[in-house]
């Protein structure tokens, strides 16, 4: 379903920090960048929410007629352990502990991002660019940045020089932050004596003898600096300004604060209109943290196999627990939020199978009328409000009721509305939160229903019989393995925990 109603998006821009009208840089398009993983382990469960956010909007802007280029690279390359420039590469480090190849590292950790994104039900991006696909690109970025005096090489590396900068820029303008105040707070670490200050953030790395990953360049066979690739692949396939680039919360500094830098530096200009930040995903109410113990990964999640949640949950219960919070919000997971959601996912579900049963009627009663207009306004309302998904659900809630009124023939609707809220409620709830009706594909679902329908026959020959003991035995039997009946006008329907 598409609307071809013109509709006002009003987007929380980071760098003004407070919300504004989006429009896009060119009329019915919109490019779209968001800084992908870097494959060196196993996708992290908050980086999961993070896409998953920009997947949602991703769908949201398609659905309302934007032709968008939705870029999200894969760091395979270049990613330090410390954002000081020291330390090893992380892909080079783990095939070193491993005994294998860096490139085998990024491949295993490739597929693992994809499968695990596939699980959540996302969409693919537009085009997924790689660091080491892009290092002539990079290298030309380095010699435009020393062109411009903004860089400087030393021993075969090369800096970004972050004083000079901000003598006519304001190296902070993202994350708020002053440069006087990172140098009051930067302590000189070893290693960085090349550096003229040690605010100044690495173009190229000279490799050392043993760094297996390295490329020829006019400096040294080196490598690029991390921030570097987003720069070089963002305006590569959006050009040099562009409408929207996200990412987490934990990157606006340094990370997009020294893209803005080389962007200015190397082309004259801010690189991106709308920047936007997703916020944290925490566990039990503190950071996620392996050392810690407070951890847990999205496999150990969905199979329950952990020592941290009551059962195992599945990838749309997990999709609309993340859902129910707003992308800027941080979001603590926890078993009692799981359990509240997939009670609150499966009632949902439960109404829109419901959809398919419903009777209509010669005409739609005024009540009926008058909220499913309501409820259309609402949903694209919430969506306008920076993509407020919580808005979205607690309004689709407001549908599950006028469902089940009308199933219990206390509200009529007509064929024609009955088709058109169908539509809208399958567009809002699968096509742009991204859900799954995990009921209608699970294969053992006929065999369930056949097995529940048989009990229910039988608990009807004991009411009939006035044998209401073992009528209430079926039922609380039943509901003691996580199946509910409900009795109604029509017969006695079944859900599911």
């Amino acid at each position: 379903m598409q609307t071809s109603q013109k509709q006002n998006i009003e987007i929380y821009n980071s760098l003004s920090g407070k919300k504004e009208k989006f429009t896009p840089i060119t009329e019915g398009y919109v490019g779209m960048y968001v800084c992908g993983p870097t494959v060196y382990s196993n996708v992290h469960l908050g980086n999961v929410r993070t896409f998953m956010s920009f997947d949602m909007i991703f769908r949201y802007l398609l659905h309302i007629g934007y032709k968008v280029r939705y870029v999200r690279n894969i760091t395979d390359a270049g990613h330090l352990e410390n954002d000081a420039d020291v330390g090893e590469d992380k892909i080079t480090k783990k095939a070193r502990l491993e005994a294998i190849e860096p490139m085998e590292i990024v491949q295993r950790y490739t597929v693992d991002f994809h499968n695990v994104l596939n699980t959540f039900n996302f969409l693919p991006p537009s085009i997924e660019p790689t660091a080491t696909g892009h290092i002539i690109e990079q290298i030309e970025l380095i010699q435009t940045i020393i062109d411009n005096g903004f860089g400087y090489e030393v021993n075969g590396s090369v800096y970004f020089d972050v004083h000079k900068y901000n003598q006519t820029n304001d190296y902070g303008i993202l994350s708020k932050r002053k440069l006087e105040d990172l140098i009051h707070n930067t302590r000189e670490l070893d290693g960085q004596s090349d550096k003229k200050n040690p605010q100044d953030f690495a173009l190229w790395k000279k490799a050392e003898p043993t760094h297996i990953m390295r490329w020829p360049s006019p400096w040294s066979d080196g490598f690029p600096g991390w921030h570097l690739e987003c720069t070089a692949m963002s305006t590569k396939y959006l050009g040099e300004y562009f409408d929207i680039h996200g990412g987490g919360m934990d990157l606006k500094f340094p990370h997009h604060e020294c893209e803005i830098a080389q962007n200015k530096a190397a082309k004259g200009k801010d690189p991106v209109k709308y920047w936007m930040h997703a916020n944290m995903l925490e566990l039990n109410g503190a950071r996620m943290s392996k050392s810690t113990g407070n951890y847990i990964n999205p496999s150990e999640l969905l199979t329950g196999k952990n020592n941290i949640m009551s059962k195992a949950y599945s990838p749309s219960v997990v999709r609309f627990f993340m859902m129910q919070a707003s992308y800027r919000s941080v979001l603590d997971l926890t078993d009692n939020g799981l359990l509240a959601s997939e009670k609150g996912f499966n009632r949902l579900m439960e109404a829109v199978n419901g959809l398919e049963t419903l009777t209509p009627s010669k005409e739609s009663s005024k009540n009926t009328k008058e909220t499913l207009a309501i409820l259309k306004s609402k949903f694209y309302e919430a969506m306008n409000d920076d993509f407020n998904t919580p808005i979205l659900i607690s309004w689709l809630f407001e549908g599950v009721t006028i469902i089940n009124k009308i199933k219990s023939v206390n509200e009529t609707i007509s064929k024609d509305d009955l088709k058109d809220f169908t539509a809208l409620i399958h567009t809002f709830v699968f096509d742009i939160l991204g859900l799954e009706n995990n009921s209608a594909s699970n294969t053992g679902t006929d065999k369930l229903s056949g097995a529940v329908d048989l009990l229910i026959k039988l608990r009807q020959e004991a009411r009939a019989n006035k044998d209401f003991a073992m009528s209430d035995k079926i039922r609380d039997e039943l509901a003691a393995v996580g199946i509910n009946l409900k009795d109604g006008k029509e017969g006695t329907t079944f859900s599911t925990n």
